[in-house]
């Protein structure tokens, strides 16, 4: 079992969108930028007209690590840790699990697709190798 987020009213549709097989990244409705973490202000333009958009989930493997560090008894070693740029909210980065495959299948500048692992009330967004 994954730590999991405090939802408040922030970040409630970021942690729950995958229920509806959602990545909701927050969007700002005056300068069309997009914002995560998720915040109640724009960080472009500082606008609080901001709500959160579904997105298509698709991004690019910019940059991961693997970790083969047993932090917990619990915890299945080793693990990919990746910072995921999304295709198509431009600016936004997540650090997340690539899961799904070996440590050494993955690669900078893969494409990943989300998926979500869910407990309790959150649906944590997880990538996963797109297929050939």
């Amino acid at each position: 079992m994954r730590p999991l987020p405090k939802l408040d009213a922030i970040n409630r549709d970021f942690w729950t969108g995958g229920e509806q097989g959602e990545l909701r990244i927050m969007h700002c409705e005056d300068c069309d930028g997009y914002i995560h973490p998720p915040r109640p202000v724009c960080r472009h333009c500082l606008s609080d007209n901001v709500k959160a958009k579904a997105v298509s989930g698709i991004g690019t493997v910019d940059t991961f690590t693997v970790n083969h560090q047993k932090w917990h008894p619990a915890m299945e070693v080793p693990f990919i840790v990746a910072r995921i740029a999304l295709d198509d909210a431009p600016g936004v980065i997540i650090t997340s699990n690539v899961v799904g495959c070996e440590v050494n299948e993955i690669e900078f500048g893969n494409k990943v697709q989300v998926t979500f692992e869910h407990q309790d009330d959150v649906y944590i967004p997880l990538f996963e190798k797109v297929k050939a």
